[in-house]
């Protein structure tokens, strides 16, 4: 399982950050490489306004 960020509900508050995943990037809204993502879902917990969901 993957996941990607929807940009309309990120907020950038940087909580994903806090999962150290190499995967997930803040410019103006987080992004997450689904190339590096390894599909842990650390940062799906982490995340306080569910903007990140499964790649289907």
């Amino acid at each position: 399982m993957k996941y990607k960020v929807n940009q309309q509900r990120c907020r950038a508050c940087k909580m994903c950050l806090r999962s150290r995943c190499p995967a997930i990037k803040i410019t103006e809204k987080a992004e997450i490489n689904k190339e590096k993502c390894n599909g842990c879902g650390i940062c799906v917990s982490l995340c306080l306004t569910e903007a990140i969901e499964e790649i289907e």
